[in-house]
């Protein structure tokens, strides 16, 4: 072989090593993508039920305008994209909310503030199964619950 052709089979390479470590990295971030919106469809669903349980009267089982006893049933606590837990307060909660410092969901940082702790704002905050955005803790996403609103927040 010549010289030329030689150099054809290394550029060769060269291309198709760089389109593939290209589409496994498109591939990561599809993934990752796809289960952070996973997530805020679950989470929005739990958020769903937790204001159907406010409204609903404290004689049907209900909690009467309060989201004080919402829990989330164990069969909706985990499932193939992730898992979840409740809480009034992010402060205080269990400790699968301890990963959750930038309240705000912001990248800034500006509202770092704990949310207070009322019986009329539920948190309920997910966890994915794929490696979020630091690039060492899994996907991580919440959702506040008022009366009226419900707003998710990206963590990871």
């Amino acid at each position: 072989m010549g010289q030329q052709q030689l150099l054809l089979i290394v550029l060769g390479v060269i291309i198709v090593g760089i389109a593939i470590a290209v589409g496994i990295s498109m591939f990561k971030s599809n993934a990752q993508t796809s289960n952070r919106d996973q997530l805020i469809n679950d989470l929005n669903n739990l958020a769903a039920k937790a204001e159907q349980y406010f409204r609903k009267p404290v004689a049907m089982a209900g909690g009467g305008q309060s989201f004080a006893g919402f829990h989330i049933a164990p069969v909706d606590s985990s499932n193939g994209n992730g898992e979840y837990t409740v809480s009034n307060n992010v402060a205080t909660a269990p400790s699968a909310f301890s990963g959750i410092t930038n309240y705000g969901g912001n990248a800034g940082g500006d509202n770092a503030t704990p949310p207070s702790v009322t019986d009329t704002v539920l948190y309920i905050a997910g966890w994915g199964t794929e490696v979020g955005n630091d690039g060492s803790h899994k996907v991580q996403v919440y959702v506040t619950v008022t009366s009226n609103n419900i707003v998710a927040h990206v963590v990871n």
